[in-house]
């Protein structure tokens, strides 16, 4: 007797699983695309090119565009006879940038700075402290070469240099830092011994070093100090010149 051959049942059901296994398919495509935009974005939030603060050493990311929750950082009293300043000794209130010369969005602040300065004029010093980020290989050379140019030339040297280095950023490489100190007024032949004599290193540091145990965790961060009162704010960030002035401001009133 001849045994009956049962007919493949899934036949008819073919077509149907074979749609099941492409939609499945193009839902696993999708999900990876969407887990790697995620990502991507996650990472430019919290990595090297994000929006979140970032420790000395990079573990955090990158640099700081836009502002955060308030932050709490003691720093060291500005002193004229100490700091790079600009401005009158005697100002009230002192503007100090924790800044990286590499760093994009300190040149972004940069440019907004003549804007404040213009602003606020006598009512305001300026001060300039070094945080050069360990990522950024061009940033402790150039910090070094602004010390250099303020040893040889003085302040003025050092305010000059600092304008050339970011203007030239991020495009400038370091053979062209002698050439910038050039246009600084300071001696190419005087300045390159004290670059390539590793001088102001131990002063870099120490700057870097007091920027971090103060809590400075961006760049580039700007303190708000009050030279009467001790009373400080935080501008975090490269802030737009209305949103950095509405803090200048917030602290200004508190003092009147």
């Amino acid at each position: 007797m001849a045994t009956k051959k049962s007919a493949p049942i899934a036949t008819a059901m073919d077509p149907m699983k074979n749609n099941m296994y492409v939609l499945l398919g193009v839902g696993l495509v999708i999900g990876f695309i969407i887990g790697h935009l995620y990502t991507q974005v996650t990472f430019l939030k919290k990595g090297t090119g994000g929006t979140q603060p970032t420790t000395a050493d990079g573990a955090a990311g990158g640099d700081q565009a836009a502002p955060q929750a308030p932050t709490k950082i003691s720093i060291t009293k500005p002193d004229p006879a100490k700091d790079h300043w600009k401005g009158p000794k005697d100002a009230r209130y002192v503007h100090v940038e924790y800044s990286d010369f590499e760093c994009p969005f300190c040149k972004r602040y940069f440019e907004s700075m003549a804007q404040i300065e213009q602003a606020y004029g006598d009512k305001m010093a300026f001060v300039y402290r070094h945080f050069p980020l360990s990522f950024h290989p061009k940033a402790e050379p150039s910090a070094r070469a602004s010390e250099c140019a303020a040893s040889l030339g003085g302040g003025a040297a050092f305010w000059k240099m600092h304008d050339e280095i970011f203007k030239a950023m991020p495009a400038m490489e370091l053979t062209q830092l002698g050439d910038l100190a050039v246009k600084s007024g300071i001696n190419k032949a005087a300045f390159q011994t004290c670059l390539d004599g590793q001088q102001f290193k131990e002063k870099v540091q120490a700057q870097l070093d007091e920027g971090t145990k103060a809590g400075v965790g961006a760049t580039p961060t700007s303190v708000i100090y009050d030279m009467q009162t001790g009373e400080s704010a935080v501008i975090e960030g490269a802030l737009p010149f209305e949103s950095a002035k509405q803090i200048i401001d917030g602290l200004m009133s508190k003092g009147n």
